[in-house]
């Protein structure tokens, strides 16, 4: 491999790496805020893609501009979702059962997609699906810088919004102590709704920069979540600068290999370097310790 293949690989690690850390970053939000696994999000981003294919494909409205009518879309999809199953799930057990709980919504939208669209791969397409620029040396797809900038406003937003507003302090202060915050007069009920309705949106975004990038079909969910949890587990759970870390040093990983050796051996590698890192820094790159009470 030249110096300038390896070069290549590295940026477009970084690239791709954004897209995930777009698609994994309302599951690290979620956990952080609920203690709930959600084995769904992996379909859900596979179903904003669908929303998105459906709008340009059938209504000649633009990946783009689709956004504005997926995301809130995706929204209320999440809120419903947790009001008729995340809150019904018990304290003591929330995490270990909300692996199954999502697991079967998983099973039911892929119903629901596969129903409506059939099982033929599609992808989406627009004028700068195709098209990119060259730049020191380097050829850059014009939907991984899109994708890319939307991951770093779309990070950037989620820590102002846990950092620098009432509703933040309301979500951090329930994710330390439901109790206290129960007293001084926090909705935890409403917090937690309005969280996961704001990690399921996010996915609207994710799945239309994915969609554009690659084929898929409603069965293309279930790679994509073992990539999303490898992200969300390498990062730290719950820290939404970890999830973007994690998925530019995976992809990036991934990417190498692929050039360097074989594309057969980069998914081995990938998980590879999961585990490696979880045997030195158990918590994740970005993790912290434990502080929840319940």
């Amino acid at each position: 491999m030249t110096l300038s293949a390896f070069a290549q690989a590295v940026v477009d690690g970084v690239l791709t790496g954004g897209v995930y850390a777009l698609m994994a970053a309302g599951l690290t939000l979620i956990f952080g805020v609920m203690d709930i696994i959600n084995i769904a999000q992996g379909i859900m981003v596979i179903l904003g893609a669908y929303l998105s294919y459906e709008l340009s494909a059938h209504v000649g409205i633009g990946l783009l501009p689709g956004l504005l009518l997926t995301v809130p879309a995706m929204f209320v999809l999440g809120v419903a979702i947790e009001f008729g199953f995340m809150r019904r799930l018990r304290d003591q057990d929330r995490t270990q059962m909300s692996i199954l709980v999502t697991y079967a919504v998983a099973i039911v939208i892929e119903g629901i997609v596969t129903a409506v669209a059939g099982v033929d791969y599609v992808q989406l397409q627009a004028s700068y699906v195709n098209s990119s620029i060259h730049m020191l040396g380097f050829y850059l797809p014009d939907i991984y810088l899109i994708g890319f900038g939307l991951a770093v406003a779309l990070m950037a937003g989620l820590y102002f919004m846990l950092y620098r507003t009432k509703f933040g302090h309301a979500v951090r202060a329930s994710l330390q102590n439901r109790t206290a915050a129960d007293l001084i007069g926090i909705d935890v009920s409403r917090v937690r709704t309005i969280s996961v309705g704001i990690g399921v949106a996010v996915t609207a975004v994710g799945g239309m920069v994915f969609g554009a990038t690659n084929a898929f079909n409603p069965n293309t969910g279930y790679d994509l979540i073992s990539r999303l949890l490898a992200i969300v587990i390498l990062g730290g759970m719950g820290s939404i600068g970890g999830a973007m870390g994690a998925a530019i040093f995976l992809l990036v990983i991934n990417d190498v290999v692929a050039v360097w050796w074989s594309p057969t051996w980069a998914p081995l590698v990938y998980f590879a370097a999961l585990v490696v890192v979880l045997s030195v820094r158990p918590r994740g790159l970005f993790g912290r310790a434990a502080v929840r009470a319940q």
